[in-house]
Order: C-alpha cells, then structure tokens, then sequence
C-alpha cells in the first residue's frame, strides 16, 4: 500500500533534484531514501525517476504520478490545518480539462497551482465539459473556444501530421496527402476534429491501414515515437522524439481557453490560477 511518506520522498527527490539532496532534506540516509522510491516504484509497476550520474529525470509515470503527489500532499497540508483550526475547509476549484491537451501541459498546471483552496481536475471531451459546466458540476472548463466566445486563447495552434523523430518523413518541411497514403496510422479517438480528418483523407483518397485506436493520447503517441505508425494531432503534442509536419489542405486551427461557468465562479478564481496557467503554456 502506498503511504503518504513514500509520497514526501518522492516530492523531496523531485524538488531538490538528487537523491542526495532530498535525504538531506528529509534527514534519512540515502540508502533509505533509495529503498523508499524502490517500494514505490514496485508497488505502482513501472519506473517513476531515470537515475544519472548527478541527477535524476521523471519518466512519463514519474511525470503523471508528480502532480497527483503534489494535490495528495496539499490535501494532508489541509486537512491538518482544518483540524487545527477547527475551520470549515475551502470549496475545491473545480477545473475540466480537455483530454487532448497534453499530460505535460496538465502536470505543469497542477505543479504549479499553490492555493488554498484545492484543486479538482476532471479530463473530457468539449461537450462533456460543458454539460458538466451546465449543470454545476464544474466551476470552470480548459476547452476549445467556439466562435463568439469572447474569452481569451490561452493556446492557439494547428494540427499537423506526427511522426517518429527516425521515420523517413521526419526531415520533410511539408506533406501533401499522398505522402502518407501508405503509413500506418494511430487513429487518436480524443481528437476534436476526428470526422474533418476523416473526410480530409477521404476526399484526397487517402485510406490507410489503423493499427491502434484509442482515446488515450500518451499511448497513441508512444506508438508513434517507437515508430509504429503515423497520427494526425494539435503541434503541442509533438513530445520529444517526435516531430510535427504541416500537412497542406489541413488547415484546421483550435483556440483554447477558459470557460466559466457562469460570472460568480470567475469572480471567486484563486488568484493563483492564472500562475499556474501561465507557466503551463508559456
């Protein structure tokens, strides 16, 4: 069973960035530190930290696992305070997050978001979001901006064809349709515009074999990475071993932002927020 000290240990190495450091901050040895991030990583399964010689890298576990971290221990920080205090604790800020945005992007937010009052994240699709924005379940929703919305973008950009940084593609400045009627495509399910990109290669007569469909975007590019096959997304997710090429007549662009649920939860917005925004998509 995870414990909340397996927790502090792996923030602590986070934070001071060696496990050198984090004992030291956490006044244990280093071999009790090491075997205490060992367990953890036994018990979730996989790897969370790459271990190099003056320091240490995040997995994409390690990554996902970080902000989840950071809410649990703020939620023990709270919890703590309230039974000090006696105090009746904050209302959490109820947040949606359009699941294609990508879980650098979330983790980076969540990182980031020092307030009070807590956070709550719910990941959906733009109409799931805003049903849930209808009916109160949500405060506010990260989604696509529709037209005559007057919010501001946070994030504005294309979409483009990914590919592994070793495909033979990878150096192209451009595609045209015809450049990938022969890849293996990874049929992202999470994607807003999935029937326009379906009709795109339709209409160009581009009908490729799917070797994967799935709504899970970290999967879908892990496959591209290894080189698997190809998939159509938004640039921002054009992670590190893989590159995005414009793809001439796929024109599409998104706008994203904040969406409110009505003008009480915005005036009630910890003034965090925009922080954590900020250095999530600068």
């Amino acid at each position: 069973m995870i414990k909340r000290g397996h927790l502090r240990q792996f923030l602590a190495l986070v934070d001071q960035g060696s496990f050198t450091a984090a004992a030291r901050q956490l006044r244990v040895t280093q071999p009790t530190l090491s075997a205490g991030i060992a367990d953890l990583e036994r018990q979730l399964g996989t790897a969370l930290v790459l271990r190099e010689r003056r320091a240490i890298r995040l997995t994409e576990a390690g990554v996902r696992l970080l902000a989840h971290a950071r809410s649990i221990e703020r939620d023990f920080h709270l919890a703590e305070s309230v039974a000090r205090l006696g105090a009746t604790p904050p209302a959490p800020l109820r947040l949606g997050v359009l699941a294609s945005v990508s879980t650098d992007r979330i983790a980076a937010f969540a990182a980031h978001y020092a307030d009070a009052r807590p956070l709550e994240l719910t990941e959906g699709s733009d109409a799931d979001l805003r049903r849930r924005l209808a009916d109160h379940r949500l405060d506010a929703a990260f989604t696509l901006l529709r037209d005559g919305e007057m919010q501001e973008a946070v994030l504005e950009e294309g979409y483009a064809m990914l590919v592994s940084d070793r495909h033979r593609l990878a150096a192209r400045a451009d595609l045209v349709p015809d450049d990938v009627a022969s890849e293996i495509m990874i049929a992202r399910r999470s994607c807003e515009i999935l029937a326009e990109t379906s009709r795109f290669f339709t209409a160009h007569g581009v009908r490729p074999f799917f070797l994967f469909r799935a709504h899970n975007d970290d999967r879908c590019l892990a496959l591209v990475r290894s080189g698997a096959g190809v998939t159509t997304a938004p640039v921002s997710l054009a992670t590190p071993g893989v590159v995005a090429i414009p793809l001439k007549g796929y024109d599409f662009r998104r706008r994203l932002g904040l969406v409110w649920r009505d003008d009480n939860a915005r005036t009630a917005a910890p003034p965090q927020l925009d922080v954590a925004i900020s250095a999530a998509f600068a």
